[in-house]
């Protein structure tokens, strides 16, 4: 999935940075008395943030909640926000190309700035079997033009990348505020044991289940989850795809799947319409059910405190209804 940075963008970026250039000459540590200042683009990093930092950052999340993550566009709030913080945090990859363009105007040298997609080994998104593939569609002809690979952006959906990402941003609020390390240090040594609880927490379902496979009426962003615990998985489209109607014969070959495997659950993810899961459930019989992969987060849950240990707690308990 490719997405261009518009040009009205671009000139936006001009703007704001010029209203913010006050920021430029900002040292790395904050004053006395001044909370670190953090801006993180989605909800993971913005949540992991919160359990490092605690109380001793302000902690900003760009995306809003309830918000598609892969079409979103930054605010000259956004973008003066980015230009005032002490440390900036984002995933990387396709979806986040405006960000680039952003950091390319701005002088970053006083900003700490972490890249998820930096903090573990990446994996291309791969077309399954039965999953509808969004380049050929773009390019039905064959160009035979060679494309870059497209990675799998959800690089937090595995326990142990979380912990990466968590220690990676655990360094920088270090090196941004000294003066606050020992706290930074602690608050991730508690959170990465609650990360090895959940780990086994999964790894325990996995070992005791009667099956393997995982079949999502929906996009697929769990590439790195599956990949962790051993699973297969079918779904109509990969993590990234800006699709939602898949076709009837990508409907049809979950149905097969299903009802050949005696599958007991069609997931989906969060923030989904669940046509297609619903629609495979009246077909099968099967149960839908939501499996989190925490990229956002519905505005109840987020003025609720809901956390990433929260959301992937309960998908321990649907994990192990589906492998059963």
């Amino acid at each position: 999935m490719k997405k261009f940075v518009p040009i009205a963008l671009i000139l936006l970026i001009g703007a704001s940075v010029l209203a913010g250039c006050a920021r430029q000459n900002k040292p790395i540590e904050t004053s006395t008395g001044d909370k670190l200042s953090v801006v993180a683009t989605i909800f993971p990093p913005y949540d992991f943030t919160r359990a490092v930092a605690g109380d001793s950052a302000d902690v900003t999340m760009l995306l809003p909640p309830a918000s598609e993550s892969h079409s979103f566009e930054p605010t000259p709030q956004d973008i003066i926000k980015i230009q005032n913080c002490d440390v900036f945090i984002y995933v990387g990859g396709e979806s986040d190309e405006w960000v680039n363009e952003v950091l390319s105007s701005m002088d970053t040298s006083g900003m700490k700035i972490v890249t998820l997609m930096d903090c573990v080994d990446v994996v291309e998104e791969e077309i399954v079997e039965g999953m509808e593939d969004e380049e050929e569609a773009e390019d039905p002809a064959g160009s035979g033009e060679a494309e870059e690979p497209e990675y799998d952006e959800h690089v937090w959906t595995s326990p142990e990348n979380a912990k990466l990402i968590v220690q990676k941003i655990s360094d920088a609020l270090c090196e941004a505020d000294a003066a606050g390390a020992t706290t930074y240090k602690q608050n991730t040594a508690a959170y990465l044991s609650k990360l090895d609880a959940l780990d086994s927490a999964f790894q325990t379902v996995v070992d005791a289940a009667a099956r393997k496979t995982l079949v999502f009426g929906d996009r697929f962003p769990f590439r790195y989850f599956a990949d962790a615990y051993g699973l297969t998985y079918f779904a109509a489209f990969p993590g990234c795809s800006t699709e939602t109607e898949a076709s009837a014969a990508t409907v049809k070959f979950l149905i097969d799947k299903i009802n050949a495997e005696k599958i007991p659950v069609v997931f989906h993810i969060e923030l989904s319409n669940e046509k297609m899961a619903n629609t495979i459930s009246e077909a099968t019989g099967a149960k839908v059910l939501l499996l989190h992969a925490c990229h956002n987060i519905s505005k109840a849950d987020f003025e609720a405190g809901k956390t990433y240990l929260d959301i992937m707690t309960a998908n321990v308990t649907v994990l192990k209804e589906a492998l059963q």
